[in-house]
């Protein structure tokens, strides 16, 4: 029987990279977004391609209600989830404390922070009843250290990082291991997303230098989720060779 991962934000980036490197993997995918026909055309990749089942569920993060509405009702044979990926997250805009917009603001929040609250609650019982699992919360340099203009962005993906470790800390009789990756820059939608469809600041983000790529943090996470049940990777902070944290980047 194949394993299971569950991955939320799976129709972009690292979501979508990490279902196809956990697919490649022999692991059955459920994929979760907020775009359906994107999630429909990964879904058909994945069992065509590597022969694995795909369960594409439609819901945004950010949504309570419909979080713990489909979560809740997943299939049977579904529900023995090995390891979830709470991928789903963004940065939008970046301007000073006094300009910054309030909705970006509360988006970032509701994402990143409030929606992988909600995934997680919704899915532990699945793990729980087993006592083992894996949740793996993709955060980011921001995460470590604070820059000129990431506040909302900086503030929430400071505050994954101590829920990471909250989860960590509380979930040690349950048997069930949190990993925390932090990715440096890595071209994916990501700049296209936080300067709202402008292609050129989002390209200037990645002249002179290589950054990360999507692959990239789909190997590190399958790396993570294939050691033995006894080894957890708690926190990990990875960059391409040209960056040093979120400020230094050689070009």
């Amino acid at each position: 029987m194949n394993k299971i991962i569950l991955i939320t934000g799976a129709t972009s980036g690292f979501g979508k990279a990490i279902a196809e490197k956990f697919a490649a993997g022999g692991w059955d995918c459920i994929i979760t977004g907020r775009r359906a026909d994107r999630l429909g055309l990964l879904a058909n990749t994945l069992q065509t391609q590597y022969g694995v089942q795909a369960l594409p569920l439609v819901f945004d993060v950010q949504k309570r209600e419909e979080v713990f509405a489909v979560l809740e009702k997943i299939p049977e044979q579904w529900r023995n989830i090995d390891v979830l990926v709470n991928n789903a997250g963004l940065a939008l805009g970046r301007d000073s404390f006094e300009n910054a917009n309030l909705d970006d603001w509360d988006t970032m929040i509701d994402t990143n922070v409030k929606g992988v609250m909600y995934v997680t609650k919704a899915v532990l019982p699945y793990m729980t009843a087993r006592k083992k699992g894996h949740i793996i919360n993709m955060g980011s340099v921001a995460a470590k250290l604070v820059y000129k203009e990431g506040n909302g962005y900086c503030a929430s993906k400071h505050a994954l990082d101590a829920l990471s470790k909250a989860m960590r800390i509380d979930l040690l009789p349950q048997r069930i291991k949190v990993t925390a990756i932090h990715p440096g820059a890595a071209e994916t939608e990501f700049s296209m997303v936080r300067f709202k469809g402008d292609e050129t600041k989002a390209k200037q983000v990645y002249d002179g230098f290589t950054p990360l790529y999507a692959e990239d943090i789909a190997d590190i996470a399958f790396y993570c989720a294939s050691l033995p049940e006894n080894v957890c990777i708690n926190d990990l902070t990875v960059s391409s060779i040209s960056q040093a944290d979120g400020v230094y980047i050689h070009k």
